[in-house]
């Protein structure tokens, strides 16, 4: 193995990586070490012990990979004999399919008995048939550079189905028949594209041709397996590209058919730019390590096909904005998004063309209600802004990027002056109802909102300008004011 490791040919800004890497994979696996000591163990036994799957692949890639995954021709109860002196802690809820989970020397390993493994449709789970030899495991993995293995103890590279030489030209393709593989589980053709994007590499012609082929199976899978695999792919290095042939297989038309709708047919005098690839192209700009903004840049224009109307002066797409928070919000819930990031991704989307109006002058009471609409959202708002400006006119483009400068300037201002990250009425409720003299209820709330736009309009009050602003509101709605003025009651920070 060491040796094997030393001659992978890599680029050189790889290198480094792919050798610190290696060398902590081997420095875990090395005589003497905890996982050393378990697979003697396993030897002593009479049974084999494999280091299997991502953390071969990874370690040759010089990627970081967490846990380790094991296999063994020992069944699982032998499998919890065997590790019991070893492990800090055992979890057994996927013992039923062959894996013991444990805590080595303090990371996380999954064991798991030689077995080949069937998807029924929406099941989560596979049907499970244990096997006696590693070959047969690693032949229905998905893809040939997940199906490398490194034998313990000694070190010894497993490799039958030419998974390092597609690692080194950056290949996926499966270990059998593609057809066999994608009907076993169909949700590995959307995981090649997950890793096509992942990994940058290419996806194999013939697994490409079966996808094209096999695609509708993938309604048999959950919508839970379907997001956590599109997650992977939006969060990859090359989204674009496995995004793009994704589309052209027709499997995210099963998933995500806003996707294809955005290919809008040009207009043959006034052409607006093409959408879809707009969308790739701001997908791609934006932070690959922030989710909620990935599927924000996905979806931010998939409104545009239902407002789009073409007069003698162009192409339009009022409203696009709204219409499209309305779409992503139900898509997401499809596909099983937990709440918070699908009220994010569809907040971002519905204000994120607010921006546009900039150039038309915005006032302070203008610039306080953007970052009180936007929240906690503020910095994803401005990065989905500027990741938008996709135009090759340059001169346009600097124009924009001035523009969020501004803008950005007059927050941080107006912040340093006003709090805006609290926009909040001059006065508390406790405040309304002793200088009214009203009980809680409608009165308080509408006095509040009423407050409310006064900051949002004015800034600041002076001290004690919002009694008298509030006094006049009140004598306005014909209320005496009991004229009481209680100071304000700040909450303490926890």
């Amino acid at each position: 193995m060491d040796g094997e490791l030393a001659s992978c040919q890599m680029t050189s800004s790889s290198r480094a990586s792919a050798e610190s890497a290696s060398a902590a994979v081997l420095q875990l696996l090395e005589d003497g070490s905890p996982v050393s000591s378990l697979a003697h163990a396993f030897a002593k036994r009479g049974h084999e012990l494999y280091l299997v799957g991502g953390p071969v692949r990874d370690a040759w890639l010089g990627r970081a990979h967490r846990d380790l995954d094991f296999s063994t021709d020992a069944l699982p109860e032998v499998t919890q004999e065997v590790i019991a002196p070893f492990v800090a802690n055992v979890w057994l809820q996927g013992v039923r399919w062959g894996t013991v989970g444990a805590e080595v020397a303090g990371t996380h390993v999954e064991i798991t008995t030689f077995r080949i493994e069937k998807y029924q449709p929406a099941s989560r789970h596979p049907e499970v048939s244990f096997e006696s030899d590693v070959v047969t495991d690693l032949s229905r993995r998905d893809f040939t550079v997940n199906a490398m293995a490194i034998k313990l103890p000694g070190n010894e590279m497993v490799d039958p189905f030419g998974g390092l030489a597609d690692l080194k030209s950056g290949l996926l393709k499966t270990p059998l028949d593609p057809k066999l593989s994608f009907t076993d589980d169909p949700l590995r053709m959307l995981r090649a594209f997950r890793f096509a994007s992942q990994l940058g590499f290419r996806i194999d012609q013939s697994a490409v041709d079966a996808i094209s082929e096999l695609k509708d199976h993938l309604v048999t899978v959950s919508a839970e397996r379907i997001r956590d695999e599109l997650s992977g792919l939006l969060l990859g290095q090359a989204p674009m590209t496995a995004l793009a042939l994704a589309e052209r297989s027709g499997l995210t038309a099963l998933f995500l058919p806003e996707l294809s709708a955005l290919k809008l047919q040009q207009d043959p005098i006034h052409r607006h730019k093409d959408v879809f690839s707009h969308t790739l192209a701001v997908l791609e700009r934006t932070d690959s390590k922030d989710l909620t903004l990935r599927l924000a840049a996905l979806l931010h224009d998939i409104g545009k096909p239902r407002t789009r109307k073409i007069d003698p002066e162009g192409v339009t797409f009022h409203h696009h904005e709204v219409v499209g928070a309305s779409m992503a919000k139900a898509r997401l819930q499809a596909l099983r998004y937990p709440n918070e990031i699908v009220a994010d991704v569809s907040e971002l989307i519905r204000l994120h063309h607010r921006f546009h109006t900039y150039s038309q002058g915005w006032s302070d009471s203008a610039v306080r209600r953007y970052v009180r609409d936007a929240g906690p959202l503020l910095g994803k708002l401005n990065a989905l802004v500027r990741a938008d400006c996709t135009t090759r006119n340059a001169s346009k483009a600097n124009r924009l990027a001035a523009r969020m400068d501004q803008l950005e300037a007059r927050v941080a201002s107006l912040a340093e002056r006003e709090e805006l990250e609290r926009i909040r009425p001059d006065l508390d409720g406790r405040q309304v109802m002793a200088y009214l003299g009203v009980p809680p209820g409608p009165t308080v709330g509408e006095a509040l909102e009423w407050l409310l736009e006064v900051r949002l309009e004015e800034g600041l009050l002076e001290a004690g300008e919002a009694f008298t602003r509030l006094d006049e509101w009140a004598r306005a709605r014909r209320l005496e004011p009991a004229g009481e003025e209680l100071p304000r009651v700040e909450k303490k920070k926890t």
